[in-house]
């Protein structure tokens, strides 16, 4: 089958194309799925340069969330051949089959297409562990979102808008304020020095929580946007800082912290797909949420799909087509 292979650690052009073996199945305790779909984000440029917080031996088929259909599945799980599926396998995505554990499949609305379906799984079950479940946000309070036209971005704002929350977005353009307004926020920053003030001006009592996938100096600029009892919700670093905090900042104004890695999430609660999935089908299947689509490439160009986002150039969700 086709494939494309991490081959070295050298940036995008370590993506190489490569026929490899399709993955046997032979009723094991996995999902074959035949990949329609495989979502690009930001932890692919990290890889491709040995900077991110897992490491995998080479050479490696990366691709960590698909869409596609079930050709088998093992007995007595909920799919079945020819059922149309999102997937997080984590390694072997970027190929035209791919294996998955069961608990890390669920069922892909009809009314959404392959490329929608593989922009699900990483970006929006994280959106949603992280506002709802380690954020706290309800309805009526106000969200700000780093990086809010990406493809974490854009289901950030949606998530949170459909939780009844107000949200801003904060982006590094007009152009993708319009595809951050686009996509759901209420309000969008184009972040500068001063992008603090701007916020204010939509949200003068500050804001409740802060969905940070960026990082940097940034991000105690946010501490002090917080109102009172707010939450910083750290949930990557983009920029490449790791940021640093005092702690009696959070101390003198009543404000928090706290991390949000899905990986982390999965491996604590073999469950936590199959939960997150059932809070978020529903939303997909009433139109609270659908993803925003950006680039769709050959699945040969996982290369210029990485160049994309590390350049800053991707907006919505960067997919590859088998």
């Amino acid at each position: 089958m086709r494939a494309v292979r991490l081959v070295g650690l050298d940036g995008p052009g370590s993506y190489v194309p490569a026929e490899v073996p399709v993955p046997a199945w032979a009723s094991s305790d996995a999902v074959l799925v035949r990949v329609a779909a495989a979502g690009v984000g930001f932890p692919e440029a990290l890889l491709a340069r040995g900077r991110y917080q897992y490491r995998h031996e080479l050479p490696v088929i990366l691709g960590a969330e698909v869409a596609g259909t079930v050709v088998a599945a093992p007995s007595g799980s909920r799919f079945a051949p020819g059922d149309r599926v999102a997937a997080l396998p984590f390694v072997g995505g970027f190929a035209e089959w791919v294996l998955a554990a069961p608990d890390r499949v669920f069922p892909l609305p009809r009314h959404l297409d392959d490329a929608e379906g593989a922009a699900l799984p990483s970006n929006y079950l994280t959106a949603l562990f992280a506002l709802e479940d380690r954020g706290r946000v309800v309805a009526g309070e106000t969200v700000v979102v780093h990086g809010a036209a990406g493809g974490l971005g854009t289901a950030a704002l949606q998530v949170g808008r459909a939780l009844g929350a107000r949200m801003i977005a904060v982006v590094g353009t007009e152009a993708k304020a319009e595809v951050a307004r686009a996509a759901g926020a209420h309000a969008a920053v184009v972040f500068d020095d001063d992008w603090r003030t701007r916020v204010a001006d939509h949200a003068p009592d500050g804001v409740q929580a802060i969905f940070d996938p960026v990082g940097g100096e940034r991000f105690t600029d946010g501490l002090r946007a917080l109102a009172p009892g707010g939450r910083m919700i750290v949930v990557g670093f983009a920029e490449g800082t790791i940021p640093e905090v005092r702690v009696n900042r959070l101390l003198l104004r009543n404000v928090s912290v706290v991390g949000a890695a899905l990986g982390s999430h999965m491996d604590a609660d073999p469950n936590a797909i199959t939960t997150l999935a059932a809070r978020l089908v529903p939303l997909l299947e009433e139109h609270a949420v659908r993803p925003p689509v950006g680039a769709r490439l050959p699945l040969e160009r996982v290369a210029d799909a990485v160049r994309l986002i590390e350049a800053r150039e991707a907006t919505g969700k960067v997919v590859v087509v088998p």
